[in-house]
């Protein structure tokens, strides 16, 4: 194991140590070390997934107010129906929207796309989370037996609103 010594700025320094209690970790080596492997991680899969087939879930929030943003996206997904597989559209209150959209294809297309989505004129807080896929399509593992999906999946739990005035 090799030691590394690093110099914070005392707020920074704050804020980390509060992260840390947050997130309960038993001293600063730990969470460092957690943060240079997700960070790594994440860099490496970004590499790894340079082409080839995968998914994306694209996740994002929106003013409904927003001028055309509705139809604009909409329209998107329609031109690159090839790519967009399935979309959940939640009103989050009266006024704001959140979508998520999974998308797949090819790494380029998928990640233009999804980037695209998010890039959107009104489009608030976006966020694309790429997953290679295997080039076989139509079969999957999950570690038990083999099954089909005769249908989508949808689990959503969102917290409780405030009634309409």
């Amino acid at each position: 194991m090799q030691r590394y010594t690093i110099s914070l700025e005392d707020s920074l320094a704050e804020k980390f140590d509060e992260w840390i209690r947050k997130h309960r970790y038993e001293n600063r080596s730990e969470a460092v070390r957690d943060l240079l492997r997700n960070r790594l991680g994440e860099e490496a899969l970004g590499e790894t997934i340079a082409s080839g087939e995968c998914v994306a879930c694209v996740s994002y929030t929106y003013d409904h107010h927003q001028r055309e943003l509705g139809r604009r996206l909409t329209e998107d997904q329609h031109a690159h129906y090839d790519l967009a597989v399935s979309t959940l559209h939640v009103h989050l209150d009266a006024d704001q929207c959140l979508e998520v959209t999974l998308l797949r294809g090819e790494v380029g297309r998928v990640r233009e796309q999804a980037e695209g989505m998010i890039a959107e004129r009104g489009v608030q807080h976006g966020k694309v989370n790429l997953v290679p896929v295997s080039a076989s399509k139509g079969h999957h593992h999950h570690g038990h037996s083999h099954h089909h999906h005769d249908g989508d999946h949808v689990n959503v739990r969102l917290p409780a609103r405030k009634a309409p005035r």
